[in-house]
């Protein structure tokens, strides 16, 4: 199988999708047997535990099973998510798990390893190249890209490839794509994860039985998804745990503290801060505070590590919310009980900055490619977050709704990225770190 076939890896921000393909034909996706069933979208989260009667017996599991384990044993489980989007961030250098030191590229190659397992009898017999998927712009306020790439080809090296090539997570999308064309097309392909947004535009021309492919412009930006998520969480979940409120000190009232809140804004950070010096603030201020309730619920979140609990409340909100006018808003754990109906033009209002953003890009891509939307012939999307009806009416406002095509969630990047590897000059569409 090592010479046969092409192998594509999308890792993304919430889901990780690997694909193989052969000489001709389409993709196909390594399946995963899974508790709840075989799947090939595997979340990219890892879960840490070490029995408090044996400390160094560290047990590490990653996907559903790191989920599974969470749920199992929430306060004593480490549970990690979201982690790509901090790949660029020279900010983040290592974290601290159960007495451990992690860098970025340690947690990233610890879950390759952990997929390559439970793929099992599929990735027995890896090829020594592979294409890795990369956001034409890396998450975080300042990303250093020739850092993430230094971080993903360290971890990608440990899982034994020898030949690495990246291609922009849009260009795999468009390959995909590309698939169902019966002429000539300039496509526009917006990818939508969970911690980027990403813009390419192609030209495809047939020539004989071939599909030949012209780059002609890409953007990018560091916002979707799990930005989306934070707007919820600060609007509903915040002021219930005691944002913009007061606690009282040497006959003062003074402000909660705002940064006790933007940890989650990163998934990763909720977990870290039991054991933070804000940690112990909180804990001081249930006794200051004016509304004592407000932080308690705070501390128990924290303790209690809700931080998955609250991220399937947000999820489900968002998905109720591309189908319907309004939702229900349900967060419920332990005292914890928060309730509240939201319309979707409220949530469109939260958040405008990012859709801003995001609108902003798309016009750059088409100004990178020197072309007018209407001299677009097709676009794609895909990407959990192109279901938000706000962000699917930011390219309606720009082309006619017959020439938008949405589809292929999951699959699009990983799949297309492994025909990227069987195409004669690699070189026009990948590049090493």
């Amino acid at each position: 199988m090592a010479s046969a076939f092409s192998l594509g890896i999308d890792f993304g921000t919430t889901n990780t999708v690997i694909a193989l393909a052969g000489p001709d034909g389409p993709a196909h996706l390594v399946k995963f047997p899974a508790p709840e069933g075989e799947l090939f979208a595997f979340r990219s989260c890892l879960s840490f535990y070490a029995p408090p009667e044996h400390p160094s017996e560290r047990t590490v599991a990653a996907g559903p099973w790191a989920i599974e384990a969470y749920v199992e044993d929430p306060v004593e489980t480490r549970f990690i998510q979201s982690f790509k989007s901090f790949a660029a961030a020279e900010s983040f250098t290592e974290t601290q798990v159960l007495g451990r030191r992690y860098r970025f590229e340690d947690l990233l190659s610890t879950f390759l390893l952990k997929v390559r397992d439970y793929a099992g009898v599929e990735m027995a017999d890896l090829p020594s190249r592979v294409i890795v998927g990369r956001p034409v712009t890396f998450a975080g306020a300042s990303p250093s890209e020739p850092l993430a790439l230094e971080r993903y080809e360290t971890a990608f090296r440990r899982m034994g490839f020898t030949e690495i090539l990246y291609a922009y997570e849009p260009v795999g999308a468009a390959f995909f794509f590309a698939r169902e064309l019966d002429h000539d097309a300039t496509v526009l392909v917006g990818d939508f994860g969970g911690g980027t947004s990403d813009f390419s535009i192609i030209r495809f021309e047939r020539e004989g039985n071939e599909i030949v492919s012209h780059p002609l412009g890409r953007s990018g930006v560091g916002v979707a998804g799990d930005a989306f998520d934070y707007r919820i969480i600060d609007q509903l979940v915040s002021p219930a745990l005691g944002k913009g409120s007061s606690y009282e000190s040497f006959g003062k009232v003074l402000p909660i503290p705002n940064r006790y809140y933007a940890a989650f804004a990163r998934w990763d950070q909720l977990a870290l801060m039991r054991a933070s010096r804000d940690m112990r603030e909180i804990r001081k201020l249930v006794r200051e505070a004016v509304e004592p309730e407000k932080i308690g619920r705070l501390v128990e979140t924290l303790d209690e590590n809700y931080g998955y609990r609250l991220y399937r409340s947000v999820s489900d909100l968002k998905v109720a919310l591309s189908s319907q006018e309004e939702a229900e808003f349900r967060f419920e754990a332990g005292t914890i009980s928060l309730k509240q109906t939201v319309a979707r033009a409220e949530f469109e209002g939260w958040i405008a900055p990012e859709l801003a953003a995001i609108q902003q890009a798309v016009d750059q891509a088409l100004e990178n490619a020197g072309l007018s939307a209407d001299q677009v012939d097709r676009v794609f999307l895909t990407g959990g977050s192109s279901l938000v009806p706000a962000v699917r009416d930011i390219f309606h406002r720009r082309f006619p709704a017959e020439r938008i095509e949405t589809g292929a969630e999951l699959e699009s990047i990983a799949s297309g990225l492994a025909l990227i590897g069987r195409e004669r000059d690699l070189t026009r569409w990948t590049a090493r770190a």
